[in-house]
């Protein structure tokens, strides 16, 4: 289950494959983290697979279900693009894009075999994936000076801070990573300490 800004996600790009008299369904999917990332992707199969009689897709982004896209790049409305959302949406995984490349193989699957087809391809690929969890997070930009650096450090190993970047000189910065969810304590306890600046990123 999701919890708050804990999220499912695929680790790394995977591959499936699906058959169905003689139709190839190629299925792609990439962990992806905007619009933009997907649209490259998308714009790379199809300079890979120029043959292909259809590049069927769909993306979804963030926790909620409002973040999504789907298209049926010329197959009957509702009958690929749609299947392969409902499965990430079942799977409960966000923060991916998956794309069914078809070569046509001559014989007319109808509506409930498109979906079938589409559907197990997404799974196929799915299955070759290796699903991790993750966070969602905010970057702090952390300046303070060098006699406030047992304080800095306290909070960053307590809270298991995440350290992107770091300058240690008279004037220090930090740049960490902060979970969603810890973001008011995390406020909390910098402000308790003097002169310590915090900017999000």
């Amino acid at each position: 289950m999701l919890f708050d800004d804990t999220y499912c996600t695929i680790a790394e790009p995977a591959e499936g494959f699906f058959k169905d008299k003689g139709s190839k369904f190629i299925s792609f999917i990439f962990p992806v983290s905007s619009e933009n990332e997907a649209k490259t992707h998308l714009l790379e199969l199809r300079e890979l697979h120029p043959k292909a009689n259809h590049h069927v897709y769909a993306y979804r982004l963030g926790l909620d279900r409002m973040t999504y896209r789907l298209s049926d790049d010329g197959e009957p409305s509702g009958s690929s693009g749609r299947p392969i959302l409902n499965t990430l949406y079942s799977k409960e995984i966000t923060n991916i894009l998956v794309v069914v490349v078809r070569y046509f193989g001559g014989t007319l699957l109808g509506i409930p075999g498109l979906i079938n087809a589409y559907r197990s391809a997404t799974e196929a690929a799915l299955e070759n994936a290796q699903i991790v969890a993750k966070h969602l997070f905010n970057l702090y930009d952390v300046q303070f000076s060098y006699v406030q650096m047992n304080d800095v450090m306290r909070i960053v190993k307590e809270m298991e801070l995440p350290v992107r970047a770091q300058t240690f000189e008279m004037e220090c910065k930090m740049v960490v990573e902060v979970r969603t969810t810890l973001t008011e304590r995390f406020i909390t306890r910098c402000e308790k300490v003097e002169g310590l600046s915090i900017k999000l990123l």
